[in-house]
């Protein structure tokens, strides 16, 4: 069975994966693999395989349970493709209240604003029904497209950090940028 939506948009349903979803995910990861990779971790062939993603969702469910992330499909309206994904992580509650946003979009779905769309509703439920204060989002100097997307929604850059994770088995810059709860919340 699959989760229950957790947001709708124009053209998506945004979710929480369930055991079902395995085959998509390793669709989307296969068919998104040459397209994905310069914006990611060195991935090895067994991330390439059902079995690797229904690991995935398993290991989501249970940061979802536990409070600590909340790693999200964005599928079209009839949910059977995954057009994009976005990930509330490392979740810190107490005085911080706060997570880092992680997302990558389908490149046959990239320039049409659904990352957009979808981070526009995933914000608005981190802010509402999580009750988060602050989400931190980071992207490589060169990746105009997420600055982009960031600025749009509201990110503001707090930093810049050198050498601050391996990307494509390259310790790469990041841009570090945040979005603080909007006070009318």
């Amino acid at each position: 069975m699959e989760p229950e939506p957790l947001l709708h948009t124009a053209r998506t349903c945004i979710r929480l994966a369930g055991v079902a979803d395995a085959p998509k995910l390793w669709r989307y990861r296969v068919e998104n693999r040459a397209h994905l990779a310069p914006w990611e971790p060195l991935r090895d062939e067994a991330f390439y395989t059902v079995e690797h993603a229904a690991k995935t969702i398993a290991d989501g469910a249970e940061a979802a349970r536990q409070d600590r992330g909340y790693p999200c499909l964005v599928l079209d309206r009839d949910e059977t493709t995954i057009l994009a994904t976005f990930t509330l992580a490392n979740v810190v509650r107490g005085p911080l209240q706060a997570c880092h946003l992680g997302y990558g979009v389908a490149a046959q779905a990239q320039g049409q604003g659904l990352m957009y769309e979808a981070l526009q509703a995933g914000l608005a439920w981190a802010f509402g029904e999580l009750g988060l204060h602050r989400v931190m989002a980071n992207h490589l100097p060169r990746n105009e497209r997420s600055a982009r997307l960031l600025a749009r929604l509201g990110f503001e850059r707090e930093g810049y950090a050198k050498r601050y994770l391996q990307i494509a088995g390259v310790w790469e810059d990041h841009v570090l940028t945040a979005l603080i709860r909007p006070e009318a919340l």
